[in-house]
């Protein structure tokens, strides 16, 4: 794949457009969630495009109470296939040997992020083992992501697709008004502490 010229020819089409192009290339594909801000948009349009994709979902166990209601109630909405992976340490177990979430400046930082995402991911792309993976990250959610583009490719030969790269949050807030969607805004990631904050996924990936 010509990763330049894709790009090129992608810019001009819908997220919808970009999700059925996505399918059209017959790789196995997953696509992933945290149930939390405008999140219902990518996932209103892959239940429109195909809804058998498998959707996974790394429930670190520190969501709030509107993510879990977000994700039982769009996860019944759509009929979406949710595969949801946890950390192998209960969060009270973490909290308990931690003494509570570490601070980003704290030494103990990575390995929480490590535990509650990086090796639930990792778990859940060793047991799919998808070609492509769909993803809601945006060009203007922070620097690092301002340096990638609609669709990139690992070392591995991971193709990542985010149909949403180049849309704006008012024109999420106008998808999910015009469609009657619910939004989570209540949302949580311990891992990031704050929204601009790179998880660390699409680094790992």
């Amino acid at each position: 794949m010509n990763l330049h010229e894709t790009n090129k020819q992608l810019k001009a089409n819908s997220p919808f457009e970009i999700i059925s192009w996505a399918t059209s290339l017959k790789k196995k594909i997953v696509a992933t969630t945290n149930f939390g801000p405008y999140e219902a948009v990518i996932l209103h349009l892959i239940s429109k495009v195909k809804n058998d994709i498998d959707i996974i979902w790394i429930d670190s166990g520190y969501n709030t109470r509107a993510t879990y209601l977000n994700a039982e109630k769009l996860t019944k909405q759509f009929n979406l296939k949710v595969q949801t992976y946890n950390p192998l340490i209960s969060a009270k177990r973490r909290d308990t040997l931690m003494k509570g979430i570490p601070g980003i400046k704290s030494p103990l930082h990575k390995e929480f992020s490590f535990q509650v995402k990086l090796e639930p991911f990792k778990r859940a792309m060793d047991d799919f083992k998808p070609e492509i993976w769909l993803t809601a990250i945006r060009k203007e959610q922070n620097s690092f992501r301002e340096s990638l583009d609609i669709v990139t490719q690992n070392k591995e030969g991971l193709i990542k697709i985010a149909p949403l790269f180049y849309s704006t949050e008012q024109q999420l807030k106008k998808y999910l008004i015009e469609n009657n969607l619910p939004d989570e805004q209540d949302y949580y990631d311990p891992t990031k502490v704050y929204s601009s904050r790179e998880c660390g996924l699409h680094k790992l990936s």
